[in-house]
């Protein structure tokens, strides 16, 4: 499974992101989803009795390391890599990379470096000082197929932060074959 994570972060970081005003949605619900502006991991605790977070990532990155478009999205600066799993139920739902700069991480009431398997949706929209922008969308190609992904920047305290996320083959945001 190792391998395949490795091909699905890999897969996220090659997606072409588009404005979703351009983008071509499958579906109604796929575009619910993708525009959700509030807290992912709120929307899908409402899809399974049990929500966990597999901490993969928790390091430290170098600015130079990031690539254009993500120091296109956040200061040139050092930043936390946090890359988790997201699981409904036990099964993988989401895959997330969040880039959150030094500065983001100072005077917040959270210790974010410190998370955890805590999701960090949770943490951030239960600040006051919240927002979302710069949602972007698109497809990822994946040993699984095409697999629908966004990006967008969270402000927590009029800090930002990178958050990826690919919506794995179980994801509830896709239509579920009966077996």
């Amino acid at each position: 499974m190792d391998e395949l994570r490795s091909l699905y972060f890999t897969a996220l970081k090659n997606v072409s992101w588009q404005q979703p005003e351009f983008f071509s949605f499958e579906d109604e619900r796929s575009r619910q989803w993708l525009m959700e502006s509030g807290s992912l991991s709120r929307l899908l605790a409402q899809e399974c009795q049990t929500l966990s977070v597999n901490l993969l990532t928790n390091d430290m990155v170098v600015a130079k390391q990031l690539s254009t478009q993500e120091r296109g999205c956040l200061a040139a600066e050092d930043c936390l890599v946090r890359e988790v799993i997201l699981s409904g139920d036990e099964n993988e739902w989401v895959l997330g990379r969040t880039l959150i700069p030094l500065s983001s991480m100072q005077d917040q009431q959270h210790d974010l470096a410190k998370q955890g398997d805590i999701p960090l949706g949770l943490t951030v929209f239960s600040t006051d000082n919240v927002k979302r922008d710069a949602l972007e969308v698109g497809w990822a190609d994946t040993p699984q197929g095409r697999l629908l992904a966004r990006r967008s920047r969270l402000w927590m305290n009029h800090k930002p932060m990178l958050v990826a996320e690919l919506f794995l083959p179980n994801s509830p945001m896709y239509p579920q074959v009966a077996s």
